[in-house]
């Protein structure tokens, strides 16, 4: 078990359906936080089935709220930001989970090693990884466990 994801994974996690709106995973995000007593940024999203579909971020809540042209704001003098994020927020509240999720997610088993485990996540640009056995999701490994763990062994 030392050095593997089994040393550092959740086996409690909340996930997402693909059918639920943005609005209803920010509640479970928020309410997630306020059961595990971390802030929770990010939920695997599964199917009917059990089976892992997708990932969904407050990175992919980002990138459907910022506005398409934004990278060219800073030229511009005219533009009217009064009530844009109200406006974004208003459109992404029924948006489907399953619309903006991140899809094709990486997946470790619990004997991932470590440093595996921290290789993918900088490679990847991902902060949390599903820990399956099989088919089965068996928990979640945070960037932030991984850390902490490693914290730890380096002040042994």
């Amino acid at each position: 078990m030392e050095n593997t994801a089994k040393a550092v994974m959740q086996t409690r996690f909340t996930t997402l359906s693909p059918d639920q709106t943005i609005k209803e995973a920010v509640r479970i995000l928020q309410s997630a936080s306020k059961e595990y007593g971390r802030r929770v940024f990010g939920m695997m999203v599964i199917d009917e089935e059990d089976k892992l579909v997708g990932m969904l971020s407050m990175y992919d809540i980002f990138i459907f709220l910022r506005p398409k042209h934004i990278e060219i704001w800073g030229e511009m003098d005219d533009i009217d930001v009064a009530g844009l994020i109200e406006n974004a927020l208003a459109r992404a509240a029924t948006i489907r989970v399953g619309d903006i999720m991140t899809t094709g997610s990486i997946s470790i088993t619990p004997d991932t090693n470590l440093m595996m485990i921290v290789d993918i996540m900088i490679k990847k640009h991902v902060r949390r990884l599903p820990v399956l056995d099989g088919k089965e999701i068996i928990g979640i490994v945070f960037i932030s466990d991984v850390f902490d763990y490693l914290l730890e062994k380096f002040m042994e």
